[in-house]
């Protein structure tokens, strides 16, 4: 089956946007503000970092995968779609799906604004037989591709790419690649590390790759790579800092159940601490690879109570947002809704550690203090991070720069600020399908009127 993602407009999601439930999202959309302190229960959809990673194993695994409970998203579906064009076969069966790997062949792969895929497809690609060419959204040419391209080519790989060290690119195909020892910088992302590691063990001579640059960011994300490895009989050895080693030979990828995204908990979760009340967000795992459940330690500083409990995760906000002090260096996806928090407290914040963010889906660190500044917000950007100071905020367009996360933090305003509207909420389909249905059911969930 081949997956066709949605028509894009212009190259990327504005104006009008169809989501999954059918209801049309206008250009700008209004931020709904809360009516009261909420009393909410969330079933969030599967994660992201984990369907994509599932997808790529059960691509190369030596027998059929059955993903259980996929993230059906922008990103997901960009994945499904560009392994389905290499010769992948990825079938429908009720919410799962069923993976086949079949002889791979090259193909044309249309990468979206997604970092997964135009990282974690050229390996695969570089395994087939014939040329790929790799291509995305217009911002998607500017985020940096550079350091994997150098990787693919200390393993024996051809790739074509102008000297542009960017999208788009070819990578030619020729059925095995020797591999071997890698040596690159990573630090401006740890998707380049674990691209080449979720392939390695196909390569001849397997993969040994050394980060040789600054402190290598999201670390739980390699790590999380690595497990999904393991799971599938693969041998890797990471007891060295900034070394990992993969054995060549089979993977073969259990059946997999995939967890909520915990990072795509953060909007839900923030609301409580801005709003007052509870959200439960169900079946959060006792354990898990997820860089999200950092959320747990960081709202119990911003002033929530947090409980683990048998319904989920449930926050509950104190009537207190207290300032956060804090290296996201680890989990820089939450950045941009706790920066959002954080322009709610009545004290100073510093967020520091995400330097690397500025080569995400936009520049978050410029494009948080350009929207926060916008609604009134008084913010600077430092080398790393932002420092947040107490201002009164109103109303305004904020933008989202095509970018989730942004849309996300513009909504956790709207709900005490009146009148903010958001320019591309379709932006959130990168990794929630429907993401003003879900945000609308939460503000529908509120504490029974006194008396």
């Amino acid at each position: 089956m081949r997956y066709v993602p949605p028509t894009r407009v212009h190259g990327r999601y504005r104006q009008t946007v169809t989501m999954t439930s059918g209801a049309s999202v206008a250009a700008t959309w209004p931020a709904p503000r809360a009516a009261g302190p909420l009393a909410a229960r969330i079933e969030l959809p599967g994660s992201k970092s984990l369907t994509n990673r599932a997808l790529v194993l059960a691509a190369l695994s030596k027998t059929p995968t059955r993903i259980t409970a996929p993230l059906r998203a922008r990103d997901t579906l960009l994945m499904a779609g560009a392994l389905s064009s290499l010769g992948v076969h990825i079938a429908e069966d009720g919410a799962d799906w069923l993976v086949t790997s079949g002889p791979l062949h090259g193909g044309t792969v249309d990468c979206g604004l997604a970092g997964t895929v135009m990282r974690f497809v050229p390996p695969v690609a570089a395994l087939a037989e014939g040329s790929s060419f790799f291509d995305g959204d217009p911002h998607a040419r500017t985020r940096p591709m550079g350091t994997l391209l150098d990787g693919l080519r200390q393993a024996g790989v051809a790739v074509s790419d102008e000297n542009t060290g960017s999208l788009p690119f070819t990578v030619a195909g020729r059925g095995s690649v020797p591999g071997g020892l890698v040596k690159l910088d990573a630090s401006a992302s740890s998707q380049f590390v674990s691209a080449l590691l979720l392939a390695g063990a196909r390569f001849d001579r397997g993969i040994e790759i050394h980060h040789v640059g600054k402190v290598l960011p999201s670390l739980p994300h390699i790590e999380m790579t690595v497990a999904g490895l393991r799971a599938a009989g693969v041998d890797v050895e990471d007891s060295w800092a900034n070394r990992w080693r993969v054995a060549p030979g089979e993977i073969d990828t259990p059946d997999v159940v995939i967890e909520p995204d915990l990072s795509n908990a953060a909007p839900f979760l923030a609301a409580a601490l801005a709003v007052g009340g509870s959200v439960t967000i169900a079946r959060w795992p006792s354990s898990t690879t997820q860089g999200g459940d950092a959320l747990r330690s960081l709202l119990t500083e911003m002033g929530a109570e947090v409980r683990l409990t048998p319904e989920g995760l449930r926050v509950t906000g104190t009537g207190e947002i207290r300032p956060l002090v804090a290296d996201l260096h680890d989990v820089s996806e939450l950045t941009p809704v706790l920066a959002a928090l954080c322009a709610l407290s009545s004290r100073v914040s510093r967020l520091s550690g995400v330097a690397h963010i500025r080569g995400h889906e936009t520049d978050r660190l410029a494009a948080i203090r350009t929207e926060l500044a916008r609604l009134g917000g008084d913010v600077d950007e430092t080398p790393d991070g932002l420092v947040i100071r107490p201002a009164t905020l109103h109303g305004g367009t904020w933008r989202a720069y095509a970018d989730h996360r942004m849309a996300q933090a513009g909504a956790v305003l709207g709900l005490v600020v009146s009148g903010i509207g958001i320019d591309d909420i379709g932006s959130t389909t990168k990794t929630i399908a429907d993401f003003p249905a879900l945000w609308t059911s939460l503000l529908g969930q509120t504490e029974p009127a006194a008396g």
